[in-house]
This record gives C-alpha cells, sequence and structure tokens, in this order.
C-alpha cells in the first residue's frame, strides 16, 4: 500500500516510480479522488460543528424564553442531522474506491533497481562455484528420477498434473534436504523456527500483497479460506495490527511449510519434470525490522540462503532483478539461480526482497522509535532458504552418476539414515 500524503507531497516522483515499472502516470486520479473525499470529510466536520454550536444555542434560547429562535435552531439541527447519512455514505464510497485504487498499484522500486521490461535486463551481481565437467552426457532428471522414486504417474493419477509422489529414498532426500535447511536457518543463521497455519483468511493475503490482484494464482478452500503460496503470508502476517516492541527488532522468523500454487499463469512452462508444482515444500525466511535496519538485513537473508547452495556445492549466480521482472510487493529483489546441468543453464531456486514498508502499511503493522511519540510504519522481507523440490532437482543433476545412480551431498549424510548414495530400482 502507498502512503497517500507521500503521493500528495510528491506527485511527479510518485509517477516517476510508476513509469520505471513500466505503468503509466496514476498521481492525478488518485490525487482527484482523495481531493473529493477530504472534501466530504470537511463538510462532515463542519456540519457536526454547526450542529453542537445549534445544540448550545438551543439551550440558551429556551431559558431566554425565545422559543421562536428555539424551534428555528432546532430545525437547523434536523436538517443537518438528516443530511448526515448520505455524506458519511459517500465518504465512505469515496474511501473505499481509493483504498482499492492504492492497493492495485505495485511497489515503488529502490533506486538502484535497473529499468527494463523482462529478466532480459536483469543485472548478473556474482557467481560462486564451477559447473561440474562430466564425462557423459547429463540427463534430466524427469529421466532418471522416475528409477530413483520419483513418482510422477503416481502423483498425477492421485491429483492430476503437476503433482507428484516421492517414495523410499527419493522421500528421505527430500526430507534431509527440508532438514538440512531449517536446521541451517535456525541454528546458524538465528531465524526463529515457526510452524504457521497453511489456511489463511482474505486479510492476511491483502497484507502481504496476493489480494485481490492475484487471486487466480491461488487455491481457496469452501468455506472462503486460502491455502497458502508461501509461509510468507502465514510469517508476516503475525504482526498485522500490532506495534511491535523496538527492543525485540528485528524479528527473523522461519518455517518449513507445504505451498499451493495453481500456476495460473504458466502454461506450458516446466510441464516435464519436479520443477513447476501445484504443491511443493519451502522453508521460507521472513524478517520484520526498522526501516534502517532493512538494507542490512536484505544482505543477511541472501547470504542466509546463498549458504545453503554453498554448503551442497551447488554452483550459483545471483541476479539483481529489473523493474520489470520484479513481484508486486517487492522494492528490491536478488534472485538466486542454480545451475542444472540437463538444460546447461541457471534456474531459479530463491527470491529474497525488500518489501519496504508496503506490506506494512497494508497490515498496520508498525513500531515506536525510541524517543518518539507517533509510530512509525515497519519493514518487512521473505525469502526462499530454499525452495526444497527445486533444491532436490538440482542435487540429483549434479550428483548424478552415469549408472543412473546419485551421490548424497556430504551435508546430508547424518540426516540420510545410512544411505549414501541413490541406487535406481
Amino acid at each position: 500500500m502507498h502512503d497517500i500524503r507521500f503521493i500528495r507531497e510528491n506527485p511527479a516522483a510518485f509517477d516517476a516510480g510508476l513509469a520505471r515499472r513500466g505503468l503509466a502516470p496514476l498521481s492525478a486520479d488518485i490525487l482527484a479522488l482523495d481531493e473529493q473525499s477530504r472534501a466530504i470529510k470537511t463538510q462532515l466536520q463542519v456540519g457536526q460543528a454547526h450542529r453542537n454550536e445549534a445544540s448550545k444555542l438551543i439551550g440558551q434560547a429556551m431559558a431566554a424564553g425565545d422559543k421562536d429562535k428555539a424551534e428555528a435552531l432546532k430545525a437547523e439541527v434536523a436538517a443537518l442531522k438528516d443530511g448526515t447519512p448520505a455524506l458519511e455514505a459517500q465518504e465512505r464510497e469515496l474511501g473505499d474506491a481509493l483504498t482499492a485504487m492504492l492497493a492495485a498499484i505495485p511497489n515503488l522500486p529502490a533506486d538502484d533497481v535497473p529499468e527494463g521490461a523482462d529478466e532480459a535486463a536483469n543485472v548478473e551481481v556474482s557467481r560462486w562455484g564451477t559447473p561440474r565437467a562430466f564425462e557423459f552426457a547429463p540427463q534430466d532428471h524427469a529421466d532418471f528420477g522416475p528409477a530413483l522414486g520419483l513418482d510422477f504417474e503416481g502423483g498425477a493419477k492421485l491429483s492430476g498434473a503437476r503433482f507428484t509422489a516421492l517414495r523410499g529414498q527419493m522421500a528421505r532426500l527430500h526430507r534431509a534436504l527440508a532438514q538440512f535447511m531449517l536446521d541451517t536457518q535456525t541454528g546458524v543463521n538465528g531465524y526463529e523456527e515457526t510452524n504457521p497455519p497453511l489456511l489463511v483468511r482474505d486479510e492476511a493475503l491483502f497484507g502481504t500483497g496476493q489480494l485481490p490482484k492475484f487471486a487466480e494464482d491461488l487455491f481457496r478452500t469452501t468455506d472462503g479460506r486460502w491455502l497458502i503460496p508461501t509461509a510468507e503470508v502465514s510469517l508476516t502476517n503475525l504482526v498485522a495490527d500490532q506495534i511491535v516492541p523496538l527492543a525485540e527488532l528485528p524479528v527473523r522468523l522461519t518455517a518449513l511449510t507445504p505451498c499451493f500454487r495453481s500456476e495460473a499463469g504458466s502454461a506450458g512452462r516446466d510441464t516435464r519434470g519436479f520443477i513447476r508444482q501445484h504443491q511443493f515444500e519451502k522453508v521460507e525466511l521472513v524478517t520484520i525490522c526498522a526501516p534502517e535496519e532493512s538494507e542490512a538485513e536484505h544482505d543477511r537473508m541472501c547470504a542466509a540462503a546463498e549458504g545453503i547452495l554453498q554448503a551442497l556445492a551447488l554452483p550459483y549466480r545471483k541476479m539483481l532483478l529489473c523493474t520489470g521482472d520484479m513481484g508486486f510487493g517487492a522494492r528490491k529483489t536478488w534472485d538466486l539461480e542454480v545451475w542444472l546441468p540437463s538444460q546447461a543453464t541457471y534456474r531459479e531456486i530463491s527470491s529474497v526482497s525488500n518489501c519496504g514498508d508496503f506490506q506494512a502499511r497494508r497490515m498496520n503493522a508498525r513500531y515506536k522509535p525510541e524517543g518518539e511519540k507517533q509510530t512509525r510504519f515497519l519493514h518487512t522481507l521473505n525469502g526462499s532458504g530454499l525452495a526444497v523440490g527445486r533444491t532436490l532437482v538440482a542435487v540429483l543433476e549434479n550428483y548424478q552418476q552415469a549408472d543412473g545412480s546419485v551421490i548424497v551431498p556430504e551435508v546430508l549424510l547424518p540426516y540420510m539414515g545410512g544411505v549414501t548414495v541413490l541406487t535406481p530400482k
């Protein structure tokens, strides 16, 4: 959500930020609606003041025995009272329209975000690791994975396309990855483990920006709740409508949860394999902090995600997303892209975003700076640390052997119950 006062005071800067997002100027429309709303509010305040003053004068007129004046004042008060409901309804209508307009506008990009229409304009920041030189043609995980326990047919039979069952040693490797990630983010990086609800109300998804614009990307239950597309929704909304004590900041949370996405806009993309699923698990990282801490927390969160890839010895690159490729609520995003040998390219495995106060305004999440009377909106950040399914794919492809087996990365051995190699049936 955007600050209407900022738009009033900086309409040109607001429109310039929208232009970097590829959007037309909107400040004139917003301010016109805002002016109408403020005019009605002023009219209501003036009317209430007149009613209060007239009520006092009625008493004085009655005390003075001036019944005619008292009756005239009573008629004036009645007229003002009769007109109030219509004005109040108009004020609510204009307020709702202004809120809806502001809620549909994406966050403005940070100054150092590169401009561009799509992912082609993203900027590579760094690389880590060297892709393995194979002595054989590396295979796609979708081709050799079924012999190791990736049951695409079983998942599709149960639930349809983009659902997969993991069996035996494959399920164990998937669980090992998730536990390793969660243990690292809590024990090493200091995020508090959380087990949040998977079903949320409209307000939670509005707070983090998925609603109202992206409803088609979500699954809704028959009782009107929604399955979370990411634990970011649940974790971030834990501070909704709160004033978080300054001493508790920054709040750093992590959760391993299933995530559910309809993938409405991805028709034809990654239809084979385990990369793009309707149901998947992810270790999410969320930070809630004071504004002056958010840039440092962004660096910290990205390093926490990178550390998982480094521990698994998976080559990756760090990308700074351009204005046209960032998510709706982000003001700055880094993507981590892991090397997939079968595609001979890097694919996204984590997005780490600083949302500034955009989500906090939607959630009404605040804090009170030391020595100040007024509260301020918090900053929120989120990132994957990591997506478990995509990490599983990266491990399978980077650690595959010519005979179809897969060597288990060393850091996962304590979680594998003695299994060191996945062997095909």
